[in-house]
């Protein structure tokens, strides 16, 4: 069954290049522990967001490394155990044999957990384009927020691989403001959170501010601050960002989760393009909130 599947994902997807092929099963996988996870009822608790969420959901280009929620309601006795067994004898009954590995720990907000397998190059007979060793496993990664920001919008949205499902989803709105909360606030360089910041800023979305000011609030150099976030400090403190960015190291980081077709644009990433991105983002935002 897992065969035909890959085939016709392979056909969808047509990679061009190994690396292309690994990120198109590794998101196959995404597919098959989203669908167990709302089988199971992770979303009475939990929504889904971050990259993943919008490669999935959204159809942005970039694939995305891991799946990333955040809970309803601050609990810190959350565990991923039982929704780790429920996806294991799922994907089990699927042809997908994976081990599970459980960092929760009471010491971190963020809780997370390890799937992997090495079903797809040793259980399968199905011949890949671009080769693979049978030993070779695939890990997704996923990660919980235990006590995220207040305030999240969300909506929901349906999972239709391999079968019909509900997902709770962030709001764009929502997401928008964490993901510039991650651009404000974390200590490297993740160029995936800049290439998400430009699809937000050519779809229009108005980042939810007072979701971006309780996450400032709450984490990053500005925590326990009273600051007065608006759209002009945004502004001011995006683009001392983004002077600080080494933006060939930028470009390394997302070039591997790109197509081939879509890897020409990071030729522009530069200081001056992602300044003219904020100007624009900070002036439709203040428009619609007039």
């Amino acid at each position: 069954m897992i065969d035909d599947i890959l085939k016709i994902r392979f056909d969808r997807y047509t990679p061009t290049n190994d690396i292309e092929q690994e990120n198109m099963l590794k998101e196959t996988m995404q597919h098959y522990i989203l669908a167990s996870l709302s089988k199971h009822g992770l979303f009475t608790e939990a929504i889904f967001h971050g990259g993943t969420c919008l490669r999935i959901v959204n159809g942005i280009a970039r694939f995305s490394e891991d799946l990333d929620f955040l809970l309803k309601v601050p609990d810190a006795g959350f565990k991923w155990q039982t929704y780790l067994d429920h996806v294991q004898k799922d994907c089990a009954g699927e042809g997908i044999e994976f081990e599970s590995v459980n960092r929760d720990s009471c010491k971190t907000t963020v809780r997370k957990a390890f799937l992997k397998t090495d079903s797809v190059g040793s259980l399968l007979t199905f011949r890949f384009p671009f080769g693979r060793h049978k030993a070779r496993k695939i890990r997704v990664k996923l990660e919980i927020d235990t006590n995220p920001p207040a305030g999240s919008s969300i909506e929901t949205a349906y999972l239709m691989f391999p079968r019909p499902e509900p997902l709770t989803i962030q709001t764009l709105e929502s997401g928008f403001a964490l993901k510039l909360h991650a651009l404000l606030c974390r200590p490297y360089i993740k160029g995936r959170d800049w290439y998400d910041f430009l699809w937000y800023v050519a779809r229009m979305i108005c980042p939810d501010i007072n979701l971006l000011a309780n996450a400032l609030f709450q984490q990053g150099p500005w925590a326990g601050c009273s600051l007065n976030v608006t759209h002009a400090w945004l502004a001011i403190e995006l683009s001392k960002k983004i002077d600080s960015i080494d933006w060939a190291l930028a470009r390394s980081d997302v070039q591997r989760f790109l197509s081939h077709s879509e890897q020409d644009a990071l030729r522009n990433w530069e200081g001056a393009m992602f300044k003219y991105n904020v100007t624009q983002l900070c002036e439709y935002a203040a428009r619609k909130t007039e």
